[in-house]
């Protein structure tokens, strides 16, 4: 039996994003444990409950070891409510500091709508280059708004 508890509205902001930190952790602790982010569906759900909640823009990277788990979550930019500054340098830094083998890049729309703009492949472009010079590969970009768009579902990359 389920017990149902009820909080004072003034806490239920601060309660729902650690709720889905929480989440996020669950699903996260999962797949480091050594099943594979090869799962399109996992991997929207762990990116959904890490960026969902934020109230701008916010660009983070996935970092995988050559079977695809989960290195590390890196939160890299954040931005204002419609865009956010990524460099390529940063990300190529990272991933060599954390050796990473591949990369699943993702950021929010704060607005809801999960559609991806053109600067939004414009920089997934530059990043795969940018990657590719140290044999790093992007395996998706994905953009979560209240749903999720997958740029290697759409053939993007």
């Amino acid at each position: 039996m389920h017990k149902v508890i009820t909080l004072p509205s003034d806490s239920w902001s601060q309660t729902s994003s650690q709720i889905l930190e929480t989440a996020a952790g669950i699903v996260a602790e999962r797949f480091v444990r050594g099943d594979a982010f090869c799962n399109p569906n996992a991997t929207r759900d762990f990116l959904r409950f890490k960026l969902h909640q934020h109230q701008r823009e916010v660009f983070a990277v996935m970092m995988l070891d050559n079977q695809h788990r989960l290195i590390e979550f890196n939160e890299m930019f954040f931005g204002t409510i419609d865009a956010a500054s990524v460099y390529p340098r940063e990300v190529v830094k990272a991933v060599l500091l954390c050796n990473a083998a591949a990369v699943i890049l993702a950021h929010n729309h704060p607005s809801g709508c999960a559609e991806p703009s053109a600067a939004d492949r414009l920089i997934t472009e530059r990043l795969v280059s940018a990657l590719s010079t140290i044999d790093v590969p992007v395996l998706d970009h994905i953009v979560v708004g209240d749903t999720c768009v997958s740029f290697a579902e759409r053939g993007w990359l």
